[in-house]
């Protein structure tokens, strides 16, 4: 009773906090204090300044700017021209056509970025008048884009995994490799439906394009190859032991500054504009990151998390049933949150649950960030929708019925990798008997 009590209270006053307008990260510190002022005996300051210090100043974390910045640069040069020009000759006699395009290029940028809106701003940018001129269908165009850009989140490096991998405390570069075989496999599923969708609709789809010659081919993908090598560089750095996530970004930076130099794109204002962008993204995480650490701090000294833990154990709930009511309260919780803010003000809370249900915490992570995904294309907060409605000027509405069936092959993915944990697992193990 008492742990229901406390829960009621905390989520009561983060609501209040959050429905106020007041910052997540700025929410969480305030529940935390008035819980720790109420229930405990601990002094506030003190454990506030020590967790924040400590969260703040952890290595691991240094890898979050990094792979920002490089998204950042990389997002200031061509690359969205050369995403469309590269991709197109390759992808223009498939069923469905240049629709393709948006899935194959949204899972190369999020293998850049990270960042699931950053991801569809850069793909849509180029994609969306290109196909319009070329008169595909709007439903196919945008719920393709909506649902692809998802892909921002799973994909290595993702921002949301760093801080996954920081709150719970387990290896980054496992949880990245974990994320390479889900990732391409939602990319093959969405890229199915768009088969599927464009063979039963084959009167709303227009003519196949012209097919080039394999050295046109060539030369009009000769942009994306030093991209591709990049991508490979940083990820495969990781994959082999030579080098830590926190390396590997850096490696990605320099990488990134050489290409846009090369590309003539890198100007004094597009390098201050990506400092700038990569100084506000890491701040914002970085904060919700502090207030969520002294959130965690909080519940510990409650005793929340522990009486929880025993309390889902005397239930005696079965794993998989533990796992679909946390499906649903993800997808639930992500249509008014976003993904970084749902895992961050959760994690204090689940991560006992997770821990004695006796699931393998990579593995769960990388079924968080699919479910968390799924939120990115559910109204009334869904930021991907936020972003197209803003760049194809189409009714909310439209771009989330376009989007839902995508949303569905997400659920599927979810079964599959419970169903399948190896999915997840395989890689990362492969990797550490290649580093032995």
């Amino acid at each position: 009773m008492t742990e229901l009590f406390l829960i009621i209270f905390f989520i009561s006053i983060l609501l209040i906090f959050l429905g106020t307008g007041v910052w997540v990260a700025l929410s969480m510190v305030g529940v935390s204090a008035i819980g720790m002022l109420l229930f405990t005996s601990r002094p506030v300051g003190d454990a506030m300044a020590t967790t924040i210090w400590g969260t703040s100043s952890s290595w691991t974390l240094t890898a979050l700017p990094l792979f920002v910045w490089m998204g950042e640069i990389l997002f200031r040069t061509k690359l969205s021209e050369n995403l469309f020009k590269g991709l197109a000759p390759w992808m223009s006699r498939l069923p469905g056509g240049l629709i393709h395009v948006n899935v194959v290029g949204c899972a190369l940028f999020a293998a850049i970025s990270g960042s699931s809106a950053a991801t569809v701003a850069t793909v849509g940018k180029m994609s969306i008048p290109e196909l319009r001129k070329r008169k595909y269908p709007e439903k196919l165009l945008l719920g393709s884009l909506a649902g692809s850009g998802t892909l921002g989140l799973l994909i290595p490096p993702s921002i949301i995994l760093i801080i996954y991998g920081v709150t719970v405390q387990e290896s980054i570069a496992k949880l990245f490799i974990a994320g390479i075989i889900p990732g391409i496999m939602i990319a093959i599923f969405f890229m199915l439906y768009v088969i599927g969708w464009s063979i039963i609709n084959k009167k709303s789809m227009p003519k196949l394009e012209k097919t080039s010659s394999f050295s046109k081919k060539i030369k009009d993908s000769a942009q994306l190859i030093p991209v591709i090598i990049l991508i490979t560089s940083v990820i495969g750095s990781i994959y082999v032991g030579i080098a830590t996530a926190t390396e590997a970004a850096s490696l990605g930076v320099v990488g990134a500054l050489i290409l846009s130099f090369f590309q003539r794109s890198l100007t004094k204002e597009s390098f201050k504009l990506s400092l700038l962008g990569a100084t506000k993204t890491s701040c914002m995480i970085a904060f919700i990151l502090a207030g969520s650490s002294f959130l965690a701090l909080a519940m510990g000294f409650t005793g929340l998390p522990r009486n929880l833990a025993i309390w889902i154990q005397e239930m005696s709930l079965s794993p998989y049933v533990l796992i679909i009511v946390l499906t649903i309260f993800y997808i639930i919780l992500g249509m008014f949150l976003d993904g970084i803010s749902a895992v961050v003000l959760t994690m204090a809370i689940i991560e006992p649950m997770i821990r004695q249900a006796g699931f393998d915490m990579i593995w769960f992570g990388i079924f968080l960030v699919i479910v968390v995904e799924m939120a990115q294309i559910t109204p009334p907060v869904g930021f991907n929708l936020f972003v197209l409605q803003g760049m194809a000027n189409k009714d909310m509405g439209f771009i989330a019925k376009s989007a839902f069936p995508l949303f569905l092959l997400m659920i599927f993915a979810v079964f599959i990798i419970i169903i399948f944990p190896e999915i997840a697992l395989w890689l990362p193990k492969q990797m550490i008997q290649s580093i032995k």
